[in-house]
């Protein structure tokens, strides 16, 4: 245990100091574990050279660079343009309607790209100018984009289920499953948040025209294209067709054929693509086997099985327990940003939760759901810090005050989701049984 805590406050250190969390998990990783087998730097040397060899020959990570790069070129061909002039045309004539179509244009994205960072990115010069255009106060727009990006880490394909589901050996094909039902249920209570704003202050929201049917039709072929992808993607999975993996690679080839069908791809264009894919991708793998690597150490030195005893020496109730758990998600979230804290608590975590015998599954749906919270709190908020970085006339405290109601509606569905454990179980169970 003192190894171990000593090793947790020397990471901290790093952190603190802006060492990349890679680097940080990696370095302690190492001399931790070194230390734990008496500075044997050939043992040392060989557990890290294992883990990098392992996880770069595991074929289920390569699901990760595949649904990297479908997401990249799905963007590439402009879709999220699409998406929110299909979702304009159908809510945009409501009061608050261009935000509410902000949130589903980002629920419809993020389905396809799977990053929350990017949606956030990508919507803001999507939505952001429509929205002053007509009228809507920057609190709530700039609020809209930032919530709404958060969904790309929930709904699938959703990288940081994959990473869950590696760290856990949790099946990845019922994660999947088990996100679909709440990410709809995170869009339902954004749209809710957005009526309770301008039911308060309707002169932050004013209304658009109405169009026509078949003027919303006609938006809505636009989308077609990519509905269908991600019907055959995700039906894929769900149905037992092809795996995961397979289910991504079929996802990459049929954004390639819609980009290029669309026009929106040259040689360069799909070399930039590449290469963006790359880096995205070499950048999770180095975090994920330094996550490994620090894992290998915590274990080594006891102490799951250490936090275990002491849990089990309080003889508090596993429900106890758990809400402690999620209250230090919460709190680690005003810190640190979504995938860090992922990589750093899921392996301290998932082996009491499956000692007190919760569904893993169902465990990895509260967490992601608390990840996505932490994207959208102060004082770190990457998706509001991302915002202000592409929208450079709106500062930070504008859109955290603008914040509040889609944070409450996250802690609300957080809260139903630990009640009803059926929202997020109910479908992977109809489905593998």
């Amino acid at each position: 245990m003192t190894v171990t805590i000593i090793g947790f406050v020397c990471l901290l250190i790093l952190v603190l100091a802006r060492i990349p969390l890679a680097y940080a998990m990696g370095i302690v990783g190492f001399l931790g574990f070194g230390a734990l087998v008496d500075f044997n730097w050939s043992a040392t040397l060989s557990m890290a050279s294992r883990r990098i060899i392992d996880t770069g020959q595991d074929y289920s990570l390569s699901v990760i660079p595949l649904f990297v790069l479908m997401g990249n070129l799905v963007n590439r061909a402009g879709l999220s343009h699409e998406l929110y002039a299909a979702s304009n045309a159908f809510v945009g004539h409501r009061k608050g309607g261009l935000s509410m179509a902000t949130i589903l244009a980002c629920g419809g994205f993020s389905a396809i790209c799977g990053s929350s960072l990017a949606t956030a990115a990508t919507m803001s010069k999507v939505a952001m100018p429509p929205m002053r255009k007509y009228g809507y106060q920057d609190s709530l727009a700039a609020a809209s984009i930032a919530a709404g990006g958060t969904l790309g880490i929930l709904i699938p394909p959703s990288v940081m289920l994959v990473v869950y589901g590696l760290l856990t050996e949790t099946s990845i094909r019922e994660l999947f499953a088990a996100g679909l039902v709440p990410g709809i249920l995170g869009i339902a209570l954004y749209l809710a948040a957005v009526r309770w704003v301008v039911f308060r202050s309707p002169s932050t929201a004013p209304p658009m025209e109405k169009l026509s049917w078949p003027q919303r039709w006609q938006a809505l072929r636009g989308v077609f294209s990519t509905l269908a992808l991600f019907v055959l993607v995700m039906g894929g999975i769900y149905a037992g067709a092809f795996t995961p993996t397979e289910a991504a690679g079929i996802g990459a080839a049929g954004a390639l054929i819609i980009a290029t069908l669309k026009r929106q791809l040259t040689l360069q264009s799909l070399f930039d693509v590449l290469v963006d894919s790359a880096k995205t991708t070499a950048v999770l793998f180095s975090v994920v086997i330094s996550a490994l690597i620090f894992s290998n150490f915590i274990n080594r030195a006891g102490f799951t099985d250490a936090l275990v005893e002491a849990v089990t020496g309080l003889s508090l109730s596993p429900f106890m327990v758990l809400m402690a758990i999620l209250f230090i998600y919460i709190l680690l979230g005003c810190v640190f940003e979504s995938m860090s804290m992922l990589l750093l608590t899921v392996p301290v975590f998932y082996p009491l939760v499956q000692s007190m015998g919760f569904d893993l599954v169902w465990f990895g749906i509260l967490v992601v759901v608390v990840t996505e919270i932490s994207l959208i709190t102060p004082p770190v908020g990457m998706n509001v810090f991302v915002l202000s970085g592409v929208v450079k006339d709106v500062n930070t405290k504008t859109i955290f005050k603008g914040i509040v109601p889609f944070w409450t509606a996250d802690m609300f569905r957080l809260a139903l989701i630990v009640a009803v454990p059926s929202i997020a179980l109910a479908l992977p169970e109809l489905l593998y049984g």
